[in-house]
């Protein structure tokens, strides 16, 4: 599950650091980003790397209505072969979703509210997200275009199990190239890529309940607070 996550790189920064054509819409920084908001993206389009603006949440291009995408934010690795609404998108249309970090929620024994934490790299780089991208035109082809993306998701690593048991798919530098090639359609062969990354890849910390709004979206929400503090005001 990938349900919110902190985009607040600068567009340079992420087409830099994926070697991609800088994007012509721009986003601002958010750090508490939310279904259905813009997201970037990652593509291979016409044999350039380019970094693109797609609202998250895949509307397929069956869909009578753009809502469709509200329940399409996270892709299972492990129906994606499977499942109508993802299969042709993983077949040609797959992406990298750039993230500075991700948020997830953990149970706490005798209190109502979860506590959240942020997952990010150590080292503070981006990870690299794999995802599925789509264009949806409407039932009468005469809007316009709407392109959209959804988060892959596998199964949790032990630094993630204690707060879930799913994580997004985290792809290595070494296997972008084989993901975004638009030519290569062998889903056998890349869904050997759809696995949890290594747990020293990520390392977590508990931060305010202030990310649970969607309205917050400052740089303080990822600061590390004390859980017991926190759950103690909320008590």
């Amino acid at each position: 599950m990938c349900g919110r996550f902190v985009s607040a790189s600068s567009p340079d920064e992420i087409a830099r650091y994926f070697d991609a054509e800088a994007p012509e819409a721009l986003l601002e920084p958010s750090y508490n980003v939310a279904p259905t908001n813009d997201v970037y993206a990652v593509l291979n389009d016409g044999g350039v790397r380019r970094l693109d603006a797609f609202h998250w949440g895949l509307v397929p291009i069956w869909a009578k209505d753009p809502r469709q995408g509200s329940k399409m934010i996270n892709a299972r690795a492990e129906t994606l072969a499977a499942k109508n609404a993802y299969k042709p998108a993983f077949k040609r249309r797959r992406c990298i979703i750039p993230a500075d970090g991700f948020y997830e929620w953990k149970k706490i024994p005798g209190q109502k509210t979860k506590q959240p934490h942020f997952i990010h790299r150590p080292e503070g780089e981006p990870l690299a997200f794999a995802g599925l991208w789509e264009v949806w035109r409407g039932p009468d082809k005469q809007g316009d275009p709407l392109r959209s993306c959804t988060i892959v998701t596998t199964s949790a690593n032990e630094t993630m199990q204690p707060l879930h048991d799913r994580m997004p798919v985290i792809l290595p530098a070494s296997a972008w190239e084989e993901w975004l090639d638009p030519a290569n359609d062998d889903i056998e062969t890349l869904g050997k890529l759809l696995v949890p990354a290594p747990s020293e890849l990520i390392v977590t910390h508990p931060v305010s309940t202030e990310v649970n709004s969607v309205r917050n979206k400052g740089a303080e929400l990822i600061d590390p607070v004390d859980p017991e503090a926190e759950q103690g005001q909320l008590a």
